[in-house]
């Protein structure tokens, strides 16, 4: 159950959506044209790296969005780069009104303590808010829950002090994944949610909130074998747009949290 990072992880996605109608220069390395009203990316190779997708409209918020974490956040398992998570949480912004600036700075295999280099890279990007998903390789790596979460909180305070909202997705519950044993799989629920516990304590001690989505996302993941990939562990494209549905209340939420406190 481990991840593989991508040589491409650093590459970088750009793309522009202005008055709510999608635009961008594309070259032979680029895939299709978004559609009007999502945000747009324009791709380097890889679905990850500093994907950007910008937005501009004299009547919406700017918002500069960053991912941070593993491959769920990266969108290893999704068809096309606008099938990942960020390009689908972007797109939900931009309904709900805002200039959505995106970067993606998750890696494919990351464990919590692997989150203090995106939140370096992060720095220069003065970034509003971040979704930082990660867990499942330290389940996969049986990498203690305390150590876990204590990097996961150097990563958030990281964050916060840059001035950055945080939405923290604790640990899927890896026990849906098709090719655990059954036998195995009250144990691995166990850890997962030990974890997610942990996790969750450390965020809103941080001052993030917390997007508790594993149980909608576990029920559904666990009935539906088109949810997973080829592969058998990652997201297919339709269980990404499953987790970003279950996601959308809680980043929206942030966001508008966000805006309205810059104008109060």
């Amino acid at each position: 159950m481990k991840d593989h990072p991508s040589p491409h992880a650093s590459q970088a996605r750009r793309g522009t959506l202005k008055g709510g109608r999608s635009s961008t220069s594309r070259d032979s390395r680029q895939g299709p044209a978004g559609h009007p009203g999502r945000a747009l990316l324009r791709p380097g190779r890889g679905h990850g790296g500093a994907c950007v997708g910008v937005v501009r409209s004299v009547n919406r918020t700017p918002l500069r969005l960053a991912l941070l974490g593993d491959s769920l956040a990266y969108g290893s398992g999704s068809a096309g780069p606008g099938d990942a998570l960020g390009p689908r949480l972007a797109a939900a912004l931009t309904d709900a009104g805002y200039d959505v600036d995106l970067s993606v700075l998750a890696v494919p295999g990351a464990v919590s303590r692997d989150l203090a280099a995106q939140v370096r890279r992060a720095a220069p990007l003065d970034v509003d808010l971040a979704v930082v998903v990660v867990g499942a390789n330290d389940l996969a790596r049986l990498v203690p829950p305390a150590q876990a979460a204590a990097a996961l909180a150097s990563a958030l305070a990281g964050l916060r002090a840059a001035g950055t909202d945080v939405v923290v997705v604790p640990a899927p519950d890896m026990s849906t994944v098709p090719w655990v044993p059954s036998a195995l799989r009250p144990v691995v629920q166990t850890a997962s949610r030990l974890l997610q516990r942990e996790q969750a304590a450390v965020a809103r001690g941080n001052g993030a909130m917390v997007a508790a989505v594993s149980d909608a996302v576990a029920a559904a993941f666990g009935t539906d074998p088109a949810l997973f990939s080829a592969d058998r562990f990652h997201p297919s494209s339709a269980g990404y747009a499953h987790i970003a549905e279950t996601l959308v209340p809680h980043v929206v939420a942030a966001a508008h949290a966000r805006r309205d406190g810059a104008a109060a």
